[in-house]
């Protein structure tokens, strides 16, 4: 990647970001020198999960960022409200809006409850829906804006749905709000896209929800996902609109040729994601 691609100055409002995928987005813009608020729950530490939103705000000024945490849930549109006007306040503006939070509930129809139902449409699709609405007004005065969803590409394909039609419903969500913003915003020059992994990342979902330490030792590291954010977000947001990109792709684009970096466990053969069919491009390992 050119050296003069970066996100120096730039304002990021990242949901979710205060562990995980969410908070390696932010440590690689902050090490470029950006600004990086943050809106998620965890303001106590939790018995089960790594990190606050606090010790993510240290680690991105530790990185070189700015950082501003904001304690807040997604699904209140008040907090919301709240937020985007917070980092405007000071930051003087947006830059890129990163829908990172989301809920997962990998169950069939019947044994998904409908608090579980909910929770995952509140935060995924209309979590998603709120943030971009609300930072629109904001991007159209940046300079190369950029909203990016992580969320999975679009398929109707019966396999991706039958086994946990709820969660698909929600993460579907998520990328059909990349569908029709990048379509309904196409004159205003903000760039809307999802970004997903070839193979599964290793996160507490993965950890917690997905196959425990067996499946982590099959993961890719979340700084898979945080240098494709950082590339695509320092694309210029004309003419980059409206994709779904997988993290892979986007660094072989880049000119990566290994991927063997991002392995969590090295030498291990990664475990392809739901909604992909392969866990490499062609030729790269």
């Amino acid at each position: 990647m050119s050296s003069d691609r970066t996100l120096a100055g730039r304002t990021l409002l990242v949901s979710g970001g205060s562990r995980g995928i969410g908070l390696a987005v932010a440590l690689r813009a902050a090490r470029d020198g950006a600004n990086v608020a943050l809106i998620a729950k965890t303001d106590q530490p939790h018995p089960k999960l790594e990190g606050t939103i606090h010790t993510a705000a240290a680690a991105i000024e530790e990185a070189g960022g700015e950082a501003l945490a904001i304690v807040g849930d997604i699904r209140e549109t008040d907090r919301v409200e709240a937020a985007v006007a917070a980092t405007v306040e000071r930051f003087g503006g947006i830059d890129a809006c990163v829908n990172n939070a989301s809920a997962i509930a990998l169950l069939g129809t019947e044994q998904l409850e409908m608090k579980r139902y909910d929770l995952m449409q509140d935060i995924n699709a209309r979590g998603t829906f709120l943030l971009s609405k609300l930072c629109i007004p904001h991007l159209r005065r940046a300079d190369n804006p950029h909203v990016l969803t992580l969320s999975p590409p679009l398929s109707l394909e019966p396999r991706w749905a039958k086994d946990h039609v709820g969660y698909t419903i929600a993460k579907y969500g998520m990328s059909l709000c990349t569908l029709g913003m990048a379509a309904e915003f196409s004159g205003d020059g903000i760039a809307f896209n999802s970004l997903w992994p070839r193979a599964i990342v290793a996160t507490a979902a993965v950890q917690n929800l997905l196959g425990g330490d067996a499946a982590m030792a099959r993961s890719r590291t979340p700084e898979v996902m945080a240098d494709a954010a950082h590339a695509i977000l320092t694309r210029p947001s004309h003419g980059c609109t409206g994709n779904f990109f997988l993290a892979e792709d986007v660094l072989v684009e880049e000119g990566a040729t290994d991927l063997g970096r991002y392995l969590a466990v090295p030498g291990a053969e990664p475990a392809v994601d739901l909604y992909v069919d392969e866990v490499d491009p062609p030729g790269i390992g």
